[in-house]
């Protein structure tokens, strides 16, 4: 009765592989948590009032906030009056990074945020559903004397939401409004040294734009980027990881062919899923490096979209195999009602990504949140995929509960069965349970390790020692799931060992009839496992 390893490996070697894995996993956590500074930093930067009184704006040359060749400048918008400065002759510049710093391509990419500093006048005042429309350009250079490149030249409208929590009199004036932040930018690469943002704020009384939108006084950003030395440590995890998952789905899928039957459905879900675990380990962001690949957070998202939903669809496919009452087994499409919510939550959060990070490969400066029609389209598809979760995890829920009765009220019919033969099952099905329950528990760990880095301040200090917890369920969560499907691939994997095949049946206490017993409910089914031939067999009959 050859079965999965995990049937036919003695307790002792079983729980030396589990301490294993758990060695790896304990490593996996302290390496982002002691040896990985945090995932990102936030630089915050003070645009600087620079004056262009040139005819046309977008001819001149780049107007830079410091340095040899800065601009004249203003302090203040007060200032501008006494010069007969118009607003259309201001520029709002920010030098990206900060003086005597530079960026590097392990930075990975850049997120912007804007704060707008609105001060309250009786006759500026901020209208209802006002929009501030910027002109905005991106340049980018690689030497501190070079000329500025290009790189992006958008109009880019935002609307306000500020409230005034002082009474609007007289008196209050000067005051600032409470505004909310306003997505900016995001670039998916940062491939050179020096970046240069030009906004202007056109006004056309005519066209009404940027008119009843207060005084502005300040624009502020945050810039986010990731850190370098987070990105050479997550490298180095790909790096090590994929080859790893890779040797062990090759000689996983050369034991399913050595079998004298065809692969079952549980087999090939088992292979695909290390697929998609290497197609995610595969370390391509080392071309991040000496590329300007701006596409590499849209195609990040991609890899992790096609591992969650084949990982899901495991989890349901794992357990309708094991399902007695299941008569359809070993056929995808059995599970349609299953994986179908899968399929839909995961196309919509690909339309979503698409229409957020793949316009913002043309176009920086665009979010889907910036207009009503936008941010109802977003929400839609959202609320489609959370609703899709919600049916897969009660479908989910359902079928574990139906696998743990199912297999409970098998194990009444092992008291007609000897000793040994009794206790060979009670323990097959244990470690299947286990299994289950191991399941759950990475399930449960990532759900809890989002939840503590979200409400956390990044890092926890325990004498001289500093941990950085975003960094430690990065890579510990990551680890986690290689492990997971490493486990996976080693334990279901076909075993050459046969129980008992040295032994006669008088050596196991096992009479005749009970061995026909035996015969009649195991034998014949093709399967991975014992424990799926016995549900199997059940569901037959």
């Amino acid at each position: 009765m050859a079965g999965a390893i995990i049937e036919n490996m003695s307790t002792k070697k079983l729980c030396i592989v589990g301490g294993i894995l758990l060695l790896f996993q304990i490593i996996a956590f302290l390496v982002g948590g002691l040896i990985a500074p945090g995932p990102t930093t936030a630089v915050s930067y003070m645009s600087v009032k620079c004056v262009d009184v040139r005819k046309n704006h977008h001819k001149t040359k780049w107007l830079m906030p410091w340095g040899p060749n800065q601009c004249d400048k203003i302090r203040d918008i007060e200032e501008a009056i006494p010069r007969e400065i118009e607003a259309n002759d201001i520029v709002f510049s920010v030098h990206i990074p900060l003086p005597s710093m530079e960026m590097s391509p392990w930075f990975q990419f850049m997120l912007f945020i804007l704060q707008l500093d609105i001060a309250f006048k009786l006759n500026n005042q901020i209208r209802e559903n006002a929009e501030v429309s910027m002109d905005v350009s991106l340049a980018y250079r690689d030497d501190m004397f070079a000329e500025w490149t290009e790189m992006a030249h958008e109009r880019v409208p935002r609307k306000l939401k500020c409230t005034f929590t002082s009474p609007k009199t007289a008196e209050h004036e000067g005051r600032y409004y409470e505004c909310d932040v306003l997505p900016f930018m995001e670039i998916g690469s940062v491939a050179h040294k020096y970046y240069l943002l030009n906004i202007r704020l056109p006004v056309n009384e005519k066209k009404k734009i940027n008119v009843g939108i207060g005084e502005i006084k300040d624009i502020r950003l945050v810039g986010i980027h990731q850190n370098g030395g987070f990105t050479k440590v997550w490298f180095a995890m790909k790096t090590f990881l994929t080859p790893s998952i890779f040797i062990i789905m090759v000689w996983y899928w050369r034991r399913i062919t050595m079998m004298s039957r065809p692969p079952v459905l549980l087999e090939k879900v088992i292979f695909a899923l290390g697929i998609s675990m290497t197609f995610i380990n595969i370390p391509v962001e080392w071309f991040s490096i000496g590329f300007d690949w701006t596409w590499m957070l849209l195609f990040g998202d991609i890899r992790q979209g096609i591992f969650y939903a084949m990982l899901l669809s495991f989890w349901i496919i794992f357990c309708g195999e094991h399902m007695m009452d299941q008569h359809e087994r070993n056929h995808i499409a059995g599970y349609w009602k299953q994986v179908g919510p899968i399929a839909v939550g995961s196309f919509c959060l690909f339309i979503f990504d698409m229409c957020e990070r793949g316009v913002q490969l043309t176009n920086p400066f665009y979010s889907i949140w910036t207009t009503d029609v936008g941010t109802e389209l977003a929400m839609a598809f959202i609320i489609v995929a959370g609703i899709c979760l919600c049916l897969y995890f009660l479908f989910l829920c359902f079928m574990v509960f139906q696998v743990f009765r199912n297999i409970s009220g098998k194990q009444s019919s092992l008291s007609a069965m000897s000793k040994v033969r009794r206790l060979h099952y009670e323990g097959l099905i244990f470690r299947f349970k286990f299994l289950m329950l191991i399941t759950l528990a990475c399930a449960a760990m990532t759900v809890i390790f989002f939840i503590v880095s979200q409400v956390t301040e990044g890092h926890w200090k325990w004498g001289g020692v500093t941990v950085q917890v975003n960094s430690a369920f990065f890579t510990g969560i990551y680890g986690m799931w290689n492990l997971y499907v490493f486990a996976l691939m080693f334990l279901y994997a076909p075993s050459h060992k046969n129980y008992g095949e040295d032994q006669s049946n008088g050596d196991l206490g096992v009479h005749s009839g009970e061995e026909l017993q035996l015969t009649t409910t195991i034998t014949h089914v093709d399967g991975p496992t014992e424990i799926y031939k016995l549900t199997r067999k059940e569901a037959q009959e």
